[in-house]
Parts: C-alpha cells; sequence; structure tokens
C-alpha cells in the first residue's frame, strides 16, 4: 500500500538511537504555544504512533503552528520519539498520557500505517475525540484515519467523510456517505484522503479555527497548487540524464530552522521510490529542532555523510536551516564538487538564494526559489516556475511545491511513469 513503512538502511529505529527519554521529555515541556496572540491561541492535538505518515502529521503541524495555533505533538507510545513511516524518526513534544486530560478546540489524526491502526486502538484517544465530539468540538482525520478510528468509534454516523480512496468500502460502512472529496467538512468533523491533501486539509482548518481571513494569510506564502490533483509539470531545460548505479544515493541534509515540510516531503517520496536516502545533520546532534518547532532525529551527522558519494544532493529551505548550510564549509565543498563533476543536486524555498547564489552554484544556471528570496537570485528569468530543472540543478519554491519537487527527482531518476504512479498513490 502506497503509505506502508519502508525500512531503508540508513534509518536506525528509535530503539537503537542514542537519545534519552528523559533528554526529549526535558525537550518537551521547554515548548508548547507556537506564537504570540492578544487572546489565548486556540489548542490543537496531534496525535503519532510509530507507522505514522509522516508528510501528513508534519504538514498539519507546521501549517496549524503558522496559522498561530498552540500545537501539541502527542505521543501514544511509551516513548517520545516515534518511528514513523520511511524511516523518518520525529520526536513528539509529550505523551499523550500527559494530556490525556487536557482541552483541545481541535484533535487531529495523521494517517499512515501501522499508526492509524495504533490510533484507532489507543482507548484514551478514543475517549478524548469521544468527549470531543459530544462537547461539539472539531475532529480532523486524513487518509486510513477517518475509516479506522473516526468510523470505527461511531463517530461518522449520518455524516460525509472521504479518506484514502482504499479504506472507501470500510468508510462507507460506517458513514452517512462516504465522497471522494479532497476535502470534506460536515460539521465539527473534517476528513481528506492522504499526503496530497494534506495542505489543503490542514488550511481547511486553520480556517474552520479562526475564519477565511487567517486561512488566506496562512496559505499565500505556502505556495500551494492553483488546481491540486491535476497531473504535476514540470519546466526542464538543458535536458540530461541523471545515471545511477543500482539504487540513487541522495543526501538530504537539515538543521536547526529547516522547514520540516519540504525536509519531509523529499524524504518520504524519494524513500517511497525505494532511493536510499541519507539524512544528515549540521552540527554535534542528530536531533534538530525545525522551523516551525518540529523534532526531527537525522541518520548521520554531516560529518559522517562527508566521506561518501553522492548522485544527488538536494536541500530543503527554511531561512535558518539555508543560512546554516551557507555557512557550513564541509556542506558548501560536497556542493561544489557535486557541481563540478556533473552530478545531480538541488534546492528548494530559501536555499537556492541563501546557499546556491553567493556560493558560485548557480553560475550559468537558470532557477527560482521561494518568491520573497528571488530578488537575491543574479537571474530572475525562470523563477515563476514551480519547480525548474536546468541540466544537473533543480530548484523550486516553497512547501506547497515540495511534493512536485520530490515528484520530479523520482522522475529524473526513474521516468515519467514511476513519478506518475507516486503521484496517483499519494493524491498529489
Amino acid at each position: 500500500m502506497a503509505f506502508h513503512c519502508l525500512n531503508p538502511i540508513t534509518a536506525t529505529p528509535f530503539s537503537s538511537t542514542r537519545l534519552h527519554r528523559s533528554t526529549w521529555r526535558r525537550t518537551s515541556r521547554s515548548f508548547s504555544v507556537s506564537a504570540t496572540m492578544a487572546s489565548p491561541a486556540k489548542r490543537v492535538l496531534i496525535p503519532v504512533a510509530h507507522g505514522t505518515e509522516p508528510f501528513e502529521a508534519v504538514a498539519m503541524i507546521d501549517v496549524l503552528r503558522r496559522g498561530g495555533a498552540d500545537v501539541t505533538v502527542a505521543s501514544v507510545e511509551n516513548q517520545v520519539g516515534v518511528d514513523a513511516c520511511h524511516g523518518i524518526k520525529i520526536v513528539a513534544d509529550a505523551l499523550l498520557s500527559d494530556v490525556n486530560d487536557s482541552v483541545f478546540d481541535l484533535i487531529m489524526l495523521p494517517g499512515g500505517l501501522p499508526g492509524g491502526e495504533t490510533l484507532k486502538n489507543c482507548k484514551p484517544l478514543e475517549n478524548m475525540v469521544k468527549k470531543q465530539d459530544s462537547e461539539g468540538r472539531l475532529n480532523a482525520a486524513i487518509c486510513c484515519a477517518p475509516a479506522l478510528a473516526l468510523g470505527t468509534w461511531g463517530l461518522l454516523e449520518g455524516r460525509r467523510a472521504t479518506c484514502y480512496p482504499v479504506f472507501m468500502e470500510k468508510l462507507g460502512a460506517t458513514c452517512g456517505t462516504a465522497v471522494e472529496s479532497r476535502v470534506e467538512v460536515d460539521g465539527r468533523i473534517v476528513t481528506s484522503r492522504g499526503p496530497g491533501t494534506t495542505m489543503e486539509f490542514s488550511v481547511t482548518l486553520v480556517e474552520q479555527l479562526f475564519g477565511k481571513e487567517k486561512a488566506a494569510e496562512v496559505s499565500a506564502p505556502l505556495v500551494m497548487r492553483p488546481n491540486p490533483g491535476d497531473e504535476y509539470t514540470i519546466t526542464e531545460l538543458n535536458q540530461m540524464n541523471w545515471s545511477f548505479d543500482s539504487t540513487p544515493q541522495i543526501l538530504v541534509p537539515i538543521a536547526d530552522g529547516s522547514e520540516e515540510m519540504e525536509a519531509v516531503a523529499i524524504i518520504d517520496f524519494l524513500r517511497r521510490a525505494k532511493a536510499n536516502v541519507v539524512v544528515a545533520a549540521l552540527g554535534n546532534s542528530l536531533e534538530v529542532v525545525a522551523s516551525r518547532k518540529v523534532k526531527l532525529v537525522a541518520d548521520v551527522l554531516l560529518d559522517e555523510a562527508v566521506k561518501n558519494s553522492y548522485d544527488l544532493i538536494v536541500l530543503p529551505g527554511g531561512l535558518g536551516g539555508a543560512e546554516a548550510f551557507a555557512s557550513s564549509e564541509k556542506l558548501v565543498n560536497m556542493l561544489k564538487k557535486q557541481a563540478e563533476s556533473s552530478k545531480p543536486y538541488g534546492a528548494i524555498c530559501a536555499s537556492p538564494a541563501l546557499v546556491f547564489e553567493p556560493h558560485g552554484l548557480l553560475k550559468g544556471k537558470k532557477a527560482t526559489a521561494f518568491p520573497a528570496m528571488c530578488n537575491k537570485l543574479s537571474d530572475q528569468s525562470h523563477i515563476e516556475h514551480r519547480v525548474l530543472v536546468d541540466g544537473n540543478l533543480i530548484t523550486s519554491r516553497g512547501p506547497g511545491t515540495s511534493l512536485e519537487f520530490a515528484l520530479t527527482i523520482v522522475e529524473k531518476f526513474y521516468g515519467r511513469e514511476k513519478g506518475l504512479q507516486l503521484a496517483k498513490a499519494t493524491l498529489v
């Protein structure tokens, strides 16, 4: 199934990751409110488990925090660190047991397997969601979670709902009307379909909590797709084949301040395509705190990753992360060697402007970047393209283009058919 977990050789499960629960708990308690507001922030709970779909979870967290919500990421496991699908490791803010007596304005359930089953079987979570419903507050679920959790718990009777396509029959047996909408709102229940609909789903929840004006304010800088669900397109100049031996070896650096949606989209989709993705953290810790305070755990430190060669080095954006990349002599030297060898390299959002441009990595190339950063590019002739490939360089614009960006990388290594298959499976 499209969202089943993979176990790439680069990914180490939390059981063998050298981080301690006491450290995680101490870190989690230092962060709770994502934005300072004149009135109390709306409180949102996002439970996660081993096997949660990481892009769904991270995009939900990111977008709701952009909207000003106080988002708590709570692990239903017995530790705050969870092994999400595709070898992506996330550190929650708390355990569910720490917050199960709290009141939330919204509870959002991500999908993924076996994470969706774990959420369904979590009795304290079931009780919280049922209480949420009975007291007239918002519940939301995406992917398999509407059918596995909300439907099984009896919360969809007489209501319209949607879910991941292969669960539609199960959903139909538990709800009033199963529909194929990308996002469906029925009273205080909001449902959606999968990774490719997550950003629309999340912006809809911002609207439900804060109103249309706030939703528009949040969605504008995300560079969301104007026609979601349409076949993705790319612009390619100076076409060349991106080659590899047996499996593409791809390096994705991350740092404090990296944009989590972009990083996770790249890692998630390339691992779905069976590429070997190495996530490398700058600095001395595997754990990084991304731009919207999502805590991600890398596979290795950059100091270790630098010893190997890669078929592609690709950078997520995020202001703080891009600045860290630009200041890393080791990473910049890797990128320069990659470019000089005519091997693929890429970046999204702030990184083309803040990393590639000042280090001469765009010389003789066309590129795009985050709209507000494009004035830093010396050649702005092609900045309007959502994804732009120029020979061995690929660049893109922001969180809302990150799935198209990842799919284009898949296409360059595996062909258009593979990219379209993955797009269909993930509902991009």
